[in-house]
């Protein structure tokens, strides 16, 4: 076994979504500005203090009117083909519920092919390059799982509904042994695990969002390239691996009026999503010794993603209206510390191949 190593920082990105029809009913004025050129998001302040807007930048932003072609392309592409290179690769959505995340990740059918979500776009973009790269054999395999409620759930089981453990072990890292993985041979594979994976998925409707996501879901591709070496003669496979994580969306009880499963879900979302913050407190402090990876299932089985051996792009989605403002702001602030501090240490490992039947 082979391996080369290369640190590479933490990229982040952010998308602004148009308006919607809340907003819209509450008269909702923008607070927020994008400016492209410098990738900076400007926040107005909505006090009667008249300070200036806040100003942060990022690796790129992406206003109203962006498509998510144009974001792939810029921005996600790049990490899939590290994927195809052997690195493994983790795109994170993040943001208030109701933003956009999902929209990003997975799309929608009614809106055309230019927003179609990250992940189909991934799906296609692999199949596509293990279609055309000669002397290349690909195992492409793929599995779909939810965290809910602390409960880790497998999305493409019989059972769904039943609920994993997590284990750690010195080679693999922290993984989910009962989880289940599935060959796909094609995109459309790809796309029936993923619709099959949504229907079971946790979802229920707020004041904020008629269908919040109540759930933090990880959609995973795992591939598999045996190639002959032009050194010895001998086959060799590299495999990369791709999360897609579309987190469940931070909330205010006080906007939502969430009330029995629904509060609880909430609370549960907000502990797991300050989980998050706090490893990623750590991560850029460099004075802690102890990264709490263990404070929720969402960091633990992610902690390659988050100063590990994985390259990672964290996709921030938030709203222009001045009623998402205090959000708006927490999300700004969390993703500018990580763009600014955060470096994973990716690495890139080869295998002699022992049998090439399963290519």
């Amino acid at each position: 076994m082979a391996a080369s190593n290369t640190g590479e920082a933490v990229r982040v990105i952010v998308r602004c979504r148009p308006m919607n029809q809340r907003e819209l009913d509450l008269a909702c004025r923008t607070v927020i500005t994008m400016n492209t050129q410098l990738n900076q998001v400007l926040l107005e302040t909505i006090d009667e203090r008249n300070e200036p807007p806040k100003q942060f930048t990022f690796d790129a932003v992406y206003p109203e009117n962006s498509n998510t072609e144009t974001l792939y392309t810029d921005s996600v592409f790049p990490l899939v083909e590290s994927v195809l290179e052997g690195y493994n690769a983790t795109v994170f959505a993040y943001g208030q519920t109701g933003c956009g995340k999902s929209f990003t990740m997975q799309g929608m059918n009614t809106t055309g092919p230019l927003q179609r979500g990250v992940i189909p776009r991934s799906f296609e973009h692999i199949f596509e390059a293990s279609s055309v790269t000669a002397g290349t054999k690909y195992l492409i395999r793929a599995s779909y799982l939810e965290i809910y409620n602390e409960s880790i759930r497998d999305l493409l089981s019989k059972d769904a509904k039943a609920v994993l453990e997590l284990k750690e072990h010195v080679d693999k890292g922290v993984f989910v042994p009962n989880l289940t993985w599935h060959q796909c041979i094609s995109v459309k594979d790809c796309e029936r695990l993923m619709d099959k994976g949504n229907k079971n998925r946790a979802t229920g409707a707020t004041l904020m969002n008629k269908d919040s996501s109540r759930s933090h879901s990880i959609f995973t591709i795992m591939t598999e390239m045996c190639t002959q070496s032009e050194l010895d003669g001998k086959e060799h496979i590299r495999a990369g691996k791709l999360n897609l994580v579309d987190l469940a969306g931070s909330e205010r009880q006080s906007k939502t009026h969430a009330e029995g499963d629904r509060l609880r879900e909430a609370t549960r979302i907000n502990l797991s999503l300050s989980a998050l913050g706090n490893v990623i407190s750590a991560l850029v402090d460099g004075r802690s010794k102890h990264i709490p990876y263990r404070d929720s299932k969402l960091t633990r089985l992610l902690q390659d993603s988050l100063g590990g051996n994985t390259k990672t792009l964290m996709i921030a989605a938030i709203s222009p209206a001045h009623d998402n403002y205090e959000e708006t702001l927490s999300t700004l602030r969390c993703m500018i510390i990580f763009e600014k501090h955060s470096t994973n240490h990716c690495i890139i490992y080869l295998f002699r191949c022992e049998s090439s039947e399963k290519y």
